[in-house]
């Protein structure tokens, strides 16, 4: 399986990606990544789960009306293997982005369908977890957070539908999917908070 190294991954998504909210989100689904590897028995997949979330929103910040069909592109220009574009490209399964283009690479793999239903649901998870006094889901109680996920009005941004569609491609409940992601969140927030850190000095 040719890829490239964390580090060198982590340059990549900075070189398309300078506001910190995206090189977060990046770092974020890269951490529930690779949680979901452990757990569900792909620990030697750790790394490379970790790199495809890390890298999932590349072409986001500069080609927005473009996400997804500019990935492979920037990706393949940094030499970066086709199994990590597939993957990558495969978290917009279905859905029409600004160019009218509607993205028809399919999750194969349970990794890419577990990016696809994460993806969507960690940016909602984040907004509930910012309202919190704490700001933290590391306090947060999934009754907490399905009350906010079934009001529509809350962090309308984020697509139920798209993480209805990928927990169903799963094969899971959604609350299966809610929680296994607040415990990825809550598990990786202190690494992604020192990383972030680091990134500002």
């Amino acid at each position: 399986m040719e890829t490239i190294t964390r580090e060198k991954a982590f340059e990549l998504l900075k070189k398309y990606n300078k506001d910190p909210f995206h090189i977060q989100h990046g770092l974020t689904v890269e951490a529930v990544m690779r949680w979901y590897a452990n757990e569900l028995g792909y620990g030697d997949d750790t790394e490379y789960w970790g790199i495809v979330g890390l890298l999932h929103d590349i072409d986001f910040e500069l080609y927005p009306e473009e996400h997804c069909l500019k990935a492979p592109e920037l990706l393949k220009e940094a030499g970066v293997g086709e199994d990590v574009i597939h993957a990558v490209c495969s978290h917009g399964y279905g859905i029409t982005v600004g160019c009218g283009a509607t993205i028809n690479v399919e999750p194969e793999h349970e990794m890419e369908k577990v990016l696809f239903a994460a993806d969507e649901l960690t940016g909602l998870i984040w907004a509930a977890a910012l309202m919190r006094p704490s700001k933290s889901t590391k306090d947060m109680e999934l009754k907490s957070l399905k009350k906010k996920y079934k009001s529509k009005g809350f962090a309308a941004g984020c697509s139920r539908e798209v993480i209805e569609r990928g927990a169903a491609q799963l094969g899971w409940e959604l609350e299966k999917l809610l929680d296994m992601t607040l415990k990825a969140m809550a598990a990786s927030e202190d690494t992604i908070n020192a990383e972030m850190e680091k990134e500002s000095l």
